[in-house]
């Protein structure tokens, strides 16, 4: 939802008009995935984080605004809640010390961010779900000033005819009615992108989906909402009721929801922007003056804005992104499946393993999605969520096993050879690879640290629950800006 619009009100005529166009963007898409030439990527990856900001007493504090205004840097932007920021790092290629450069601009970035955030009584928090939220802060109040926020709960809700109710069954249990999106704002994640040849995009998404499972267990750092804990990385659960545009009965009729894992292995990137247009409605339907046919016909690279805005309405794990870089097309994928944290070289070992592990299995001669059906990955990926390091997750020839001895045995050397095929340095891949292995040795990922703590604060005495997690952010936030890895908390 990177697009900017204002506060409108939307007819049919609008919504038919942009169906048209979609359909026209999809027609002229499928005319250059034939015929035009694209950027092929050659290990140009990039990264986004997203940061909660908190008061000194450690409850969310709603200033975005005033920090970004302090902040005075476009790589910063608003999200969704007042008490959300997002940090956009500049693209880099893996080859040589890139991870190690992505390192060094998070961490400068982020310092500087605290730095500004102090002036006006805030701290930057990296976490999956920011342990002191309570329920009754999630409103409608709480949505970022950016029209299209709000625009976007209109339309949610809209679709909707009716409250969200949220129901989580984890170690606890939540049930909560929602009258806003605002509870997608405790969701903080990392993206992923990684820019690859049209050609070579199903490979690499199909191998996204396989992994997301191992991803999640890994790096899991979400274990609490609204004091309750719930799943080792809640986020997932939760994103997918905060946005759902379906009532129950659409639920039961099999509607697709608009945040999913997916539902088949893909032959091309097509496949997923024809699904987007065959099955989703628009929700924020505006269109632009451009004539993609017409552009493409002149030997012009359309922009497709409208696909672009639809797809950036669907919430897939994995999502595929069109762009356009001086005026050259490029086709990438966007890896959304992690949380943010603990800390900058946690996040950067699990962009490893990722860029690595990726690679491998979309060069190889037999892939591991012919092996296993999709109905199994997403499986694993909600079991993943649900259980984090914990987890046994199903790989072709192993069978069920727990993800660490997957991880150990099979998915690390491969992650290895990934790295080694990007060109990345060595000292850089075997620094970053072994906060993984580490990792799986300990047992201790984000999720698994917050518990244990968590339990060791209850443990000294009666406290109350918020008290906990106000003790558990004050204790995690000095660590995060540590840079200690969270194996070694």
């Amino acid at each position: 939802m990177g697009k900017d619009v204002e506060t409108r009100e939307f007819s049919r005529e609008d919504r038919m008009r942009y169906r048209d166009k979609v359909r026209q963007c999809l027609d002229a898409f499928a005319r250059m995935l034939a015929d035009a030439p694209f950027e092929d990527g050659r290990g140009m990856s990039g990264l986004e984080i997203e940061l909660n900001l908190v008061d000194e007493q450690h409850d969310p504090a709603l200033r975005n605004q005033r920090v970004l205004d302090a902040l005075a840097d476009p790589a910063f932007v608003t999200e969704l809640g007042q008490f959300n920021i997002e940090i956009n790092v500049p693209p880099q290629r893996l080859e040589g010390d890139g991870l190690a450069r992505f390192e060094a601009q998070v961490r400068e970035s982020l310092n500087a961010a605290e730095e500004h955030a102090a002036g006006v009584d805030t701290r930057l928090a990296m976490i999956g779900i920011l342990p002191t939220l309570r329920r009754d802060q999630l409103t409608p109040d709480v949505l970022s000033a950016n029209p299209r926020y709000a625009l976007l709960n209109e339309q949610i809700f809209a679709a909707r005819g009716e409250d969200l109710q949220i129901v989580i069954d984890g170690v606890e249990r939540l049930n909560v009615r929602c009258d806003s999106i605002a509870p997608e704002a405790a969701c903080t994640s990392v993206q992923f992108h990684l820019q690859v040849a049209p050609q070579q995009f199903a490979a690499y998404w199909n191998a996204a989906q396989a992994i997301a499972g191992a991803q999640v267990a890994l790096g899991a750092n979400a274990p609490f909402l609204f004091g309750r804990e719930l799943w080792r990385e809640t986020r997932i659960p939760l994103f997918e009721q905060a946005t759902d545009t379906r009532a129950e009965e659409l639920k039961s009729q099999g509607v697709r929801p608009r945040v999913w894992f997916g539902e088949r292995w893909i032959t091309s990137i097509f496949d997923l922007f024809e699904e987007n247009v065959r099955y989703f409605q628009a929700l924020l339907p505006i269109c632009e003056d451009e004539d993609p046919v017409a552009v493409l016909e002149a030997g012009g690279v359309p922009r497709l804005g409208e696909l672009r805005l639809h797809n950036g309405t669907i919430y897939r794990w994995n999502r595929p992104i069109y762009d356009v870089v001086d005026g050259k097309p490029h086709v990438r994928v966007e890896n959304r499946v992690l949380p943010a944290g603990p800390t900058v070289v946690d996040s950067m070992a699990n962009a490893a393993f990722y860029f690595g592990l990726v690679r491998r299995l979309a060069e190889q001669d037999r892939p591991v999605w012919t092996q296993m059906s999709f109905g199994v990955a997403e499986e694993n990926f909600h079991n993943a969520a649900r259980q984090g390091i914990d987890a046994a997750l199903f790989w072709p020839g192993l069978g069920s096993v727990p993800v660490t001895e997957l991880v150990l045995r099979r998915l690390l050397p491969l992650a290895h050879e990934g790295l080694e095929g990007w060109g990345v340095a060595p000292e850089q891949r075997d620094r970053l690879l072994g906060i993984i292995e580490q990792r799986c040795l300990s047992h201790r990922n984000g999720a698994a640290w917050q518990v244990e703590t968590a339990h060791a604060i209850e443990g000294r005495g009666p406290v109350e629950r918020d008290d906990t997690m106000r003790k558990l952010l004050q204790e995690y936030l000095p660590r995060m800006h540590s840079n200690v890895p969270v194996h070694e908390w």
